[in-house]
């Protein structure tokens, strides 16, 4: 067995030849949150994984193993449970409520421009369904995000961007909306109900 400790994160700074031309570790998210395993790379080799505890590896990574030669981590697609709000009679908010409720549960999830995705949970799915969300089972990659396993904001998607900092010692200005008497609002809820408003969501189910 060949043993992997170093992580590249995102191979970055590697030439892009030399990672396209590594031996794969094709891993579900399961795997790779842990810290310790072993797997069969796409050569047939035997790697043993030791990672800082709370390592968890994103597809695009890359490890070192002991030998010198680089390992590609691909999140393999694995059964995973997509939400998308209802278009019929649902808004992309819901979705944004969902990602909420489901955060509240701790329960390990990937957030898509339309779509969340999670590991398959019956339980979750009737309780989203409920809600009028559109939940489907299918198999994809699943890369979670990275706030709750002590990895920092990391997402999967290693942008390399710095996020600037402001100056020392300036304020930040923060944009404050104040609801005044002509902010259209009607903080009263007695509007006339012929512009959509519908507060009762209109649900014919």
């Amino acid at each position: 067995m060949i043993h992997a400790s170093k992580r590249i994160v995102g191979g970055s700074g590697l030439a892009a030849v030399l990672v396209k031309r590594a031996p794969v570790l094709e891993l579900d998210w399961d795997t790779r949150s842990k810290s310790r395993f072993s797997a069969t790379d796409s050569t047939g080799r035997e790697i043993g994984v030791v990672l800082p505890r709370g390592t968890a590896l994103r597809g695009g990574d890359v490890l070192v193993a002991e030998d010198g030669t680089l390992l590609r981590i691909v999140a393999s697609a694995q059964p995973v449970m997509q939400v998308r709000h209802c278009t019929e009679h649902g808004s992309p908010f819901d979705l944004l409520r969902a990602a909420y409720h489901l955060g509240n549960r701790h329960v390990p999830l990937e957030l898509q421009a339309g779509l969340l995705q999670f590991e398959p949970d019956p339980v979750l799915a009737d309780m989203l369904r409920r809600q009028h969300l559109v939940v489907t089972e299918t198999r994809a990659a699943f890369e979670p995000e990275g706030g709750a396993y002590g990895e920092g904001a990391g997402h999967g998607h290693h942008h390399g961007h710095a996020h600037a900092e402001p100056p020392a010692g300036k304020p930040v200005a923060i944009p404050v909306h104040v609801h005044g008497p002509g902010c259209g609002h009607d903080h009263g809820h007695d509007h006339p109900h012929g512009h959509g408003h519908d507060h009762g969501h209109g649900h014919s189910h």
